[in-house]
């Protein structure tokens, strides 16, 4: 859609974009360049699993930190899942089980997101529609201990 927006300029108060088709030098990272010129944008990631145990991709980490300086979104945002497991990228946002375990792993890893980014970044939960049997607490109860942790 993007020529279209260059060409009609229609009524947004914004666009969310996703960061990983931003990442590189292509013809649609010149457009953006050109649309953020009239509209604020939100930079939105799917990428980073910030659920996993092994920790954050410093590469990805560093390229979503170009975009962010590159764009100066508005907002920032990633999903809270995970899509790395023993260094395979599973292109998928997998669900995490809701304990102490695995909010620790995702608070670190927040923290270290926003310390990369210098700012604050919105947390995007997934639909959920079975839960884990072994999860020790509900989804809300996770969701606002990570906000205690991490702004």
């Amino acid at each position: 859609h993007i020529s279209d927006m260059i060409s009609r300029r229609p009524s947004a108060g914004w666009l969310e974009v996703h960061a990983e088709n931003y990442m590189g030098d292509s013809a649609a990272v010149d457009a953006l360049e050109n649309l953020r010129e009239t509209y604020p944008l939100s930079v939105h990631g799917v990428g980073l699993s910030l659920g996993s145990a092994s920790g954050l991709d410093r590469d990805h980490l560093d390229r979503l930190r170009s975009v962010c300086i590159r764009f100066q979104p508005a907002l920032v945002s990633e999903h809270l899942a995970w899509s790395v497991a023993d260094g395979a990228y599973l292109n998928d946002l997998l669900p995490l089980r809701y304990d102490e375990d695995a909010l620790d792993i995702v608070a670190v890893n927040v923290g270290q997101l926003q310390d990369r980014l210098q700012r604050r970044v919105f947390i995007e939960n997934l639909s959920a529609y079975i839960a884990f049997a072994n999860s020790t607490m509900t989804e809300a109860q996770f969701l606002a201990e990570l906000v205690k942790r991490t702004g």
